[in-house]
């Protein structure tokens, strides 16, 4: 797993700076930041299942829930740069709020889970 000076070092490459951003380092508790960043650098590696463009829709969409306006600024911005259209945008966060509603929706209504699941199988049956 890279350490926090080494990820720092790869987020900053393209803007000719060394180390982690401000935005980083000024508001971590000192103590966790080199295990923080380290989990930040291996979400982010080559060996992470999803693909850049994906991984940063899925947390579009999660910011957009959150709702955090500097994760949504952050990850919009990314997934444009890993090649993201418009509409893949705005498909992420329509698949978030869809979500948000039927949670919402179930949750409000207090339906049984175990009938929820057993119909949602029915419908989808679970895959191998």
């Amino acid at each position: 797993m890279a350490s926090a000076q080494e990820t720092g070092n790869e987020m900053a490459e393209t803007a000719g700076d060394q180390g982690p951003p401000e935005f980083f380092s000024s508001i971590y508790p000192e103590h966790a930041f080199d295990e923080a960043m380290a989990l930040y650098g291996a979400l982010q590696s080559e060996e992470a299942a999803l693909d850049p463009k994906t991984r940063e829709l899925v947390a579009l969409a999660v910011a957009a829930q959150i709702p955090c306006d500097y994760c949504v600024y952050a990850h919009k911005k990314n997934a444009m740069s890993a090649g993201a259209t418009e509409g893949e945008l705005r498909e992420a966060v329509a698949i978030a709020a869809n979500v948000r509603m039927w949670s919402t929706m179930l949750n409000g209504m207090d339906y049984d889970l175990a009938a929820f699941k057993a119909e949602h199988d029915e419908i989808m049956p679970p895959t191998n």
